[in-house]
Parts: structure tokens; C-alpha cells; sequence
């Protein structure tokens, strides 16, 4: 590969990485296909343009040093945090929720790239602060700054699934850090005290029915149930090896809502059954395993910090998703990474590729691919 007949700088670059992910796209591309009724419009084909613009950016960011992103880490937290005021103020409302600022081209959720600047941020400190100092006062309320601003903006828009992936971003990045064990059970205890007073106080109604769906989704299988019975219908119907391609029925005649964003993974499980279900699950274990080989394998404590969060918060996208779809989990809004039609979801997925590829290419960082 490395011969004078192919550029070092095309050679060199993480090409098994690369291979996964346009295979997990692809596929997501034939499943949004189907989804559309058997056209490139108007999803599958906007899928694989925004991919490959979006893998063109993740290799231009891994060009740059870790120091260039640490450097950045604020002032992009900053912008960040300006834009979610922005949203506010003049955000595009959509299903009941003001997330979005209208681009033209796309619709851009700030709350969305909030996620990896979160996890940079809290890592950026981390690395600032002595290890000494790691059961002090002084590394708590800063991070509890850094997390607790967005938290609270993203959960007035409301975007309760984004909100929580905020928090778990940076509160895995203060696990790894050193955090003493107490703090987590202290934050628990409290939490579970005020479940009862945030869900009858702080969510909004249609969260409400969404958490009283999981508990009892056959309580109104044609109402607040509805969304979950027809994907447990679709799954299931799918079998060993599926209907077919283009054989769907759950999607095809509509029974399957938001089949190519919440519920694109029921799409694809009734037309390529648990065969194609356990190739996307072995495609994502891939991709997480070589994210937190980068972390293991990095010589700097910023670049394990960062790698590994942002390994989870990809991690968050794919469990919550997965267990949201068979109906283990509340419906919060979140899209299948790869598969799921959607710009800004994918455009951050492919922001912590890239910087976790920035991590992997700074010296002594090597991961030696997926092993």
C-alpha cells in the first residue's frame, strides 16, 4: 500500500476504519430505500451525500494535532453555547420542540454537537487538573458548570434524549477522570428521590405518556402504545433472515411511524431479519471497540479522556436507540447511528470519528486498527 504508486498520504489512511463505516452506511441506504418505497428520494440518496461529505470532514480533522483541539475545545463550547441561546430566540419548531436553526441546506441542532463538545470540555479540564486535587471540591462545580449549562438549555426546548446524553458524556469522562465512587452513588440516591417530582413537574405531557408507554405499552396499543407495538411487530415479524428486500409490510403501508429515523432499525429487522440485525450490532462493535483501543493505547491523559467519552456518547446513540425500539426503554428521539436518516445526528457521529482519529494519529497513539 505504500509503494510509490499510491500517495503516502492516501495509503495512510485508516482504510478498515473507513471500510466499516461506508458499509454501515450503505446498508443504512438500501434500508431507507426500502423505506421510501423503493427510491432514492427523499431520503437514501441525501444519506449517502451527507456521509461523504461528512467522511471527507472527519479525514480533514484527523490532519490536525491533539493540541490544535485542545486549543479549540472552549471557544467551540462557547459558539456552541451562543447557538443554543440563538435557538431560543428564533429555532425552527418541529414536532412540538424548538431544537433546529434553518440553514437552508439542513437544518442544524446545536444540542446535537453539544454532545462531543461536552465530552472535549470535561476532558480539557481533567487534564488541567491535578490528580491530586480529583476528591476536592474544585473538581466538581466546574464540571457540574460545563455539563449543567447545556443540560439546561437543551431541556427547555424540550429534548429530553439529547439532554441525557449530555450529562452522560461528561459524566463518564469524570468517571474515568477519578471521580471517587460516592459521588455517583450520592448523585443516584438524589435522582432516584426526585424521579416522582421531575415527572410530574418537569416533563411535558407527551414525555409523561412516553414513560407510562414503556411501563405499560399495551395499555393503548392504538394510541401513546402505538409507536412501540408496531415496531415489536416489525422485528418480530422479520424472523431469521427477513422478509426480503422491498418486502416490508410494517413500513411499506405505513404501519411503522418514523420508519426511516427513530425506527429505521424495526425497517431493516422485518426485511433482513436477526442475520442483518446481528451484522449491524458486529459492525457497531467494531467501530466502539476501535475507539476505545485509541483511548487505551493514547499517551496522553486529554486524549484518553476524550476518546473514550466520545466512544460512549456514540455508544449512547446505539444502546438507547436499540433498546428504545424494542421497548426497553422510553421513546426519546434517538437515531441509529449510519442508518437513520438525519444531518445533524450524523454530522456529530462523524465529528468524534474524526477527532477520535485525530487522537489515534498524534505520536504514540497508534491503535493498529481494530485489534
Amino acid at each position: 500500500m505504500k509503494s510509490g504508486i499510491i500517495p503516502a498520504p492516501i495509503a495512510g489512511l485508516p482504510w478498515r476504519l473507513i471500510l466499516l463505516l461506508c458499509s454501515l452506511t450503505f446498508f443504512g441506504a438500501l434500508v431507507l430505500y426500502s423505506a421510501a418505497g423503493g427510491n432514492l428520494q427523499p431520503w437514501a440518496g441525501k444519506h449517502v451525500t451527507r456521509f461523504s461529505i461528512f467522511l471527507a470532514m472527519a479525514i480533514v480533522m484527523s490532519r490536525f494535532p491533539l493540541s490544535f483541539w485542545k486549543t479549540m475545545t472552549f471557544p467551540v463550547y462557547g459558539v456552541l453555547a451562543v447557538m443554543l441561546i440563538i435557538v431560543e430566540a428564533i429555532g425552527f419548531v418541529g414536532g412540538g420542540s424548538q431544537r433546529w436553526i434553518d440553514l437552508g441546506f439542513m437544518r442544524l441542532q446545536p444540542s446535537e454537537l453539544m454532545k462531543p463538545a461536552v465530552v472535549m470540555a470535561v476532558a480539557w479540564f481533567f487534564d488541567r487538573l491535578p490528580p491530586s486535587r480529583i476528591n476536592s471540591f474544585d473538581a466538581v462545580w466546574p464540571v457540574a458548570l460545563i455539563i449543567g449549562l447545556p443540560w439546561i438549555m437543551v431541556a427547555i426546548q424540550p429534548d429530553l434524549g439529547t439532554s441525557i446524553a449530555i450529562v452522560f458524556g461528561g459524566i463518564v469522562v469524570a468517571f474515568l477522570a477519578g471521580w471517587p465512587l460516592r459521588y455517583f452513588v450520592g448523585a443516584g440516591a438524589a435522582l432516584a428521590a426526585l424521579i416522582p417530582v421531575g415527572y410530574f413537574f418537569l416533563l411535558e405531557p407527551y414525555q409523561q405518556n412516553r414513560v407510562a408507554t414503556f411501563l405499560d405499552p399495551e395499555s393503548d396499543p392504538l394510541g401513546t402504545g402505538y409507536h412501540i407495538s408496531q415496531s415489536k411487530i416489525a422485528i418480530g415479524s422479520g424472523g431469521l433472515t427477513g422478509k426480503g428486500f422491498l418486502d416490508g409490510t410494517q413500513s411499506h403501508l405505513d404501519y411503522l411511524p418514523e420508519g426511516h429515523t427513530d425506527f429505521v432499525f424495526s425497517t431493516m429487522a422485518e426485511e433482513w431479519g436477526m442475520v442483518g440485525g446481528l451484522g449491524v450490532l458486529f459492525g457497531f462493535f467494531l467501530l466502539l471497540r476501535w475507539g476505545l483501543n485509541v483511548s487505551m493505547k493514547s499517551r496522553e491523559r486529554f486524549g484518553q479522556l476524550a476518546a473514550a467519552g466520545l466512544t460512549c456518547t456514540i455508544f449512547f446513540y446505539i444502546a438507547v436507540n436499540l433498546l428504545m425500539v424494542m421497548g426497553l426503554a422510553p421513546v426519546v428521539g434517538i437515531p441509529l447511528p449510519f442508518l437513520s436518516h438525519g444531518g445533524s445526528s450524523m454530522l456529530t457521529v462523524m465529528i468524534c470519528v474524526g477527532l477520535i482519529m485525530s487522537i489515534e494519529r498524534h505520536p504514540g497513539t497508534r491503535s493498529g486498527g481494530f485489534g
